[in-house]
């Protein structure tokens, strides 16, 4: 169980005497009350001028074997009338092998004079041809994650050309592994853990669960269990006018991705980010896909699947399903089915509570 301290230390009401609280005393407190701290980690380090950019200018070298992109980035707003006061550069030029990103994106530029993770030094250098000024990074690259797919591309809206980004990802903050044992289920959560750490430091806990729920609409989706010895409850609510195009908000990517869980679309992350809070399964069925009610049985012999990780699988009796009226949707606590997963054009969602 890996869980960014910064998390952690939001559902603890602080006191004076805990303003400073590090990763390492919140170590020694798990260890306190039974916990075994497997890893304390601190991002980065990252150090010199890291900062958010605008890619204006994309210009495609084709005379190489691999993709590689010269492009220009804007480091100060052309609307932002302080832009004199940020002592950065109004653009700069990177060469870039990724090609996840297009004009207008937001992207994070690591600046000559930069050092990332494991003493990389980001200098002016001449490569393919071109000067680059800068390196354009992925989540790998600054020690977010493990992901090296592409580079990493920010909301807008939630940040602006020239932004410090070592402040904006939290590269100061700290991760805790833990090796949770099978009879602590219940620290399987960011919730449960933050409860051990307010009891082990004489803290209040702020509880992420004490909400005002709306009431469900009368067009509700019905549930019916036929294996009562399998399943005694499943609760489902719909949400619909989803926005498919949507981006996944920064804060909630972040925890996703220190926490080892990779940002696949909103409403996946939503089922993911609430799983890892609350310690509570979930998961989402694309609404448009299902014929009538949601019913939870046995599979009959000889029914097929198609799961999510692209394999097609037969079932027998002994298999707990998910299924509509017509057909499975899913593997019961283990894995959703292809057909009815969420997908670019998903605009109204099931989501599944066990």
């Amino acid at each position: 169980m890996r869980i960014p301290v910064s998390w952690l230390l939001q559902q603890l009401e602080l006191t004076e005497d805990h303003r400073e609280l590090n990763a390492e005393q919140i170590a020694e407190a798990f260890v306190r009350v039974g916990l075994e701290v497997e890893e304390v980690s601190t991002l980065g380090p990252v150090t010199g001028p890291l900062v958010v950019g605008r890619v204006a200018e994309i210009e495609e070298l084709t005379e190489f074997k691999k993709p590689i992109r010269f492009c220009t980035v804007e480091l100060i707003d052309p609307e932002d009338d302080d832009e004199g006061e940020t002592g950065l550069p109004a653009t700069t030029q990177v060469v870039c092998g990724a090609s996840n990103f297009v004009e207008g994106d937001l992207v994070v530029v690591a600046l000559p004079g930069a050092v990332l993770p494991g003493d990389f030094v980001i200098a002016e250098r001449k490569t393919y041809g071109k000067v680059s000024r800068g390196m354009i990074c992925s989540a790998r690259e600054l020690g977010l994650g493990d992901d090296h797919t592409g580079i990493m591309v920010l909301p807008t809206g939630e940040c602006a050309p020239g932004d410090d980004a070592i402040e904006l990802l939290g590269l100061t903050d700290s991760v805790i592994e833990l090796a949770i044992t099978p009879d602590r289920g219940y620290a399987f959560s960011v919730r449960g853990l933050a409860r051990e750490l307010a009891c082990a430091l004489d803290l209040r806990l702020i509880d992420p669960a004490v909400l005002d729920v709306p009431a469900a609409d009368s067009d509700a989706v019905p549930v019916h269990i036929e294996a009562q010895d399998g399943c005694a409850r499943f609760v489902v609510r719909r949400v619909t006018g989803v926005d498919p195009t949507a981006p996944t908000p920064w804060w909630i990517r972040r925890r996703l991705m220190l926490a080892g869980i990779r940002s696949i679309s909103l409403a996946v992350d939503i089922t993911n980010y609430v799983m890892l809070e609350l310690g509570q399964p979930m998961h989402a069925y694309d609404l448009r896909e299902l014929a009538g009610g949601i019913v939870v049985r046995r599979a009959t012999p000889g029914e097929t699947l198609k799961l999510l990780d692209g394999r097609d699988i037969t079932l027998d009796e002994s298999v707990l399903v998910i299924a509509d009226e017509q057909k499975p949707l899913g593997l019961a606590g283990i894995m959703g089915g292809e057909h009815s997963g969420i997908n670019a054009a998903t605009t109204d969602v099931l989501l599944e509570s066990l």
